[in-house]
């Protein structure tokens, strides 16, 4: 279990040390297009934004390589710890013969369908739509419906304009 959570709180470095080199550039370009407009009395919102993208877009570009490279690490320790290292731990291990309780009712799931005709059945009337029943192919049943409540006296008198 500490194995798990040290992977998270890696998971979460790697994500910080993505993301942060970004959010800086956006917020140190934003404090400097804020001074700007506020010495020059422009305020407009666009302004902040073009050089905003570019800065991230640039920081993506500069650093991408980088940042490919921490998620390639980090996705294949995940690997080697998922493949290597919890199927010898004893207590991530399922026992050998956990497929036999994942499967409850399994009888009673092959009887549902015994009027069914097998694949091969099918296979040789290919025309043949497989129904369980005629009766049930054919029978149509409305669907229910819940009858109108009537109004009480406030809402006729509302109604009637009363």
């Amino acid at each position: 279990m500490e194995l798990l959570m040290e992977y998270m709180a890696r998971g979460f470095l790697v994500m910080l040390t993505i993301s942060m080199p970004c959010v800086l550039v956006a917020a140190g370009i934003g404090l400097v297009v804020g001074i700007l407009q506020a010495v020059t009395q422009v305020q407009e919102q666009t302004i902040a934004a073009a050089p905003k993208i570019l800065g991230v877009f640039l920081v993506i570009i500069i650093g991408g390589v980088g940042f490919v490279r921490l998620l390639t690490n980090f996705y294949t320790d995940g690997m080697a710890i998922a493949f290597n290292v919890l199927p010898k731990n004893d207590n991530f291990v399922l026992a050998a013969d956990y497929y036999k309780y994942t499967t409850p009712f399994e009888g009673e799931m092959n009887d549902r369908f015994k009027n069914q005709p097998t694949i091969n059945e099918i296979m040789k009337n290919p025309g043949k739509v497989p129904f369980i029943d005629r009766n049930s192919k054919l029978k149509y049943t409305p669907a229910p419906r819940i009858p109108m409540p009537r109004p009480d006296f406030v809402e006729t008198n509302t109604i009637l304009g009363r």
